[in-house]
């Protein structure tokens, strides 16, 4: 004789669905905007870098068409990548956008390599400010 038990967890667990869904649609709405309006970000991002003395370049133009690579390329990474990159940043602020996040990483880890980057200044919260005051506007209220 079978026993039906009912899940005492089943409303949560859509809950936790319904909560991915969402994060999901958000993660592609902002990779899809990011994508389509790549060259102004770059553009903006650059400038409020340099204003903010945290980047010191020896060619603008250089490290804008970086970036805005970078924004045509995010679309096409796969999630685990993204949050491999960000994983060590990701308690530095509640509720943080994951671009925002990527980019400071992005930031710290590789664009030193660049050769046009002749240093990058500020500790992580400080970059992570700055980049976010750009791509915290991509986020869907």
């Amino acid at each position: 004789m079978g026993h039906h038990a009912s899940n005492p967890y089943g409303a949560g667990n859509r809950a936790v669905r319904d909560i991915d869904r969402k994060r999901e649609q958000e993660r592609r709405f902002m990779l899809s905007t990011a994508y389509k309006h790549a060259e102004g970000l770059a553009t903006k991002l650059v400038q409020r870098l340099l204003d903010a003395h945290i980047v010191e370049t020896t060619s603008e133009s250089a490290i804008r068409e970086l970036f805005e690579n970078l924004f045509k390329n995010m679309q096409d990474m796969e999630d685990f990548d993204i949050q491999y990159k960000i994983a060590p940043l990701r308690q530095l602020v509640t509720d943080a956008n994951f671009l925002s996040l990527y980019l400071t990483q992005y930031i710290i880890e590789d664009l030193l390599d660049h050769p046009k980057i002749q240093d990058v200044f500020g500790d992580d919260l400080e970059i992570y400010k700055v980049v976010d005051s750009v791509m915290d506007n991509l986020r869907p209220r």
